[in-house]
C-alpha cells in the first residue's frame, strides 16, 4: 500500500471511531505500531486535527470533515454488493434506501470510475419467500430503536404457543430464516425468536434501559462463547 493511501486510510479509520490505538491501526494496516506514530505525526503536522497520544490513542476533532469520498475498486464492490443484499432480503424501507444510497456512491465517483458500480458480478435476486414477515421487520426495527418492551405470542417447535415479555435488541437474517436476537424477562435469559413463529407482537408499553448483562454486546459475547 502506497504511503498516501495508508494515511488516507488512517483517516477515515479515525473518522469512524471515538478512540483508536495506534495497535489497532497497526494491525489493520499491517505496519509496525512505530510506522503509525510517524504517519500521526505527520498528519497532525499537515493541519489534519488529530487528538491524542502514544500509548492512550487517537481521535479526530468532530468538525473535520474530508471534502471528498474516496473508494477503492475493491471497496465499491463491497458496497455495491452490500447495497443489493439489503434490496433483496431487508424490507421494502431499506430497499428503497439502497436505491437512493448506489446513487451517492456513483455521485462520489470520479466521473471515469463510475462504470465500476456495473461491474461486480454478484447479483443478489429477490427472495419473495421473506416477504411475509417484512411488516413484523419494520415493527421490530423501530421497538429496537426505541428500547420499546414486547409482547410476543411464540409457537415452538411444536407449535405449542407461550407468551413472552422481551428486551428487543437486533434483527439477524440467517439466509433461510430472521430472528430477534432479545433478552426474555420470562426465561430471564437471552433468547432467539424466529420470526415466521412469532403469532402476534405488541409494545407493552414500557421501555427498557441497557443494564449489564442484557446489551447486545453481552448477548454476542454469550454466542461467541458458545
Amino acid at each position: 500500500m502506497r504511503r498516501a493511501d495508508r494515511l488516507f486510510q488512517i483517516v477515515q479509520h479515525l473518522r469512524a471511531r471515538r478512540l483508536t490505538t495506534a495497535a489497532a491501526l497497526a494491525d489493520l494496516l499491517a505496519v509496525s505500531e512505530r510506522t503509525i506514530y510517524r504517519d500521526i505525526r505527520d498528519l497532525s503536522l499537515s493541519g489534519i486535527p488529530v487528538q491524542g497520544e502514544a500509548g492512550v490513542g487517537y481521535r479526530l476533532d468532530r468538525s473535520f470533515e474530508l471534502t471528498a469520498l474516496m473508494f477503492t475498486p475493491d471497496e465499491v464492490e463491497a458496497v455495491v454488493v452490500g447495497l443489493r443484499m439489503a434490496q433483496a432480503f431487508a424490507g421494502q424501507r431499506l430497499s428503497d434506501a439502497s436505491v437512493t444510497a448506489l446513487d451517492k456512491v456513483i455521485l462520489a465517483l470520479p466521473r471515469h470510475r463510475r462504470a465500476e458500480v456495473d461491474r461486480p458480478p454478484i447479483y443478489v435476486p429477490a427472495v419473495h419467500a421473506h416477504g411475509q414477515v417484512d411488516p413484523l421487520r419494520e415493527t421490530l426495527t423501530a421497538a429496537i430503536n426505541d428500547k420499546a418492551v414486547l409482547r410476543l405470542t411464540y409457537a415452538d417447535d411444536n407449535q405449542k404457543q407461550s407468551e413472552r415479555a422481551v428486551q428487543p435488541l437486533a434483527l439477524n437474517f440467517w439466509g433461510s430464516v430472521w430472528t430477534l436476537a432479545a433478552w426474555c424477562r420470562m426465561r430471564k435469559d437471552f433468547r432467539n425468536f424466529r420470526l415466521d413463529r412469532v403469532k402476534t407482537c405488541d409494545r407493552t408499553g414500557d421501555s427498557f434501559a441497557d443494564e449489564p448483562g442484557k446489551t447486545l454486546d453481552d448477548f454476542l459475547r454469550t454466542v461467541r462463547v458458545r
